[in-house]
């Protein structure tokens, strides 16, 4: 009755299937394809362009913080789809772009992308004191 019991190695051996003899998934989407990136970074995505999109034309912006939150703070009685803050003497100047709320108020892409911009050049312009047709001359005609 007695039978050796065969010694364990000393280091475990990676596993190479699951318990159901599959081999170990890989990644759902490769990375070069949009699948793989998530809203939010998709949304940042359309924010950068946005606003290098500006920066061609004002140059100053490069000096402003532009940020993503995905909603605003609770002491807002409205939903506001951004938000611009003024520089103090220990931070540059922020604008801040709301992710869910313009997400809700667009179908696609295309209006997220129209919607995201028209949102930038109004806070750039509340920000600059100027009006927004005068930041991007294109303002409202897309």
């Amino acid at each position: 009755m007695d039978s050796p019991v065969p010694q364990q190695p000393a280091e475990p051996r990676p596993r190479r299937r699951d318990r159901h003899g599959r081999g170990m998934r890989g990644p759902v989407a490769p990375p070069q394809v949009p699948l793989s990136a998530s809203r939010s970074d998709s949304f940042r995505d359309l924010v950068r362009d946005s606003v290098e999109r500006l920066e061609r034309r004002w140059p100053q912006l490069a000096e402003i913080d532009f940020l993503v939150l995905d909603v605003p703070g609770a002491d807002d009685e409205s939903v506001p789809l951004g938000r611009s803050v003024p520089e103090a003497k220990d931070r540059p100047a922020r604008i801040v772009v709301y992710r869910r709320p313009v997400e809700i108020r667009t179908k696609n892409r295309e209006e997220r992308a129209m919607l995201v911009h028209e949102v930038v050049v109004e806070q750039v312009a509340e920000l600059l004191g100027l009006a927004p047709e005068s930041v991007d001359p294109r303002y409202g005609q897309d």
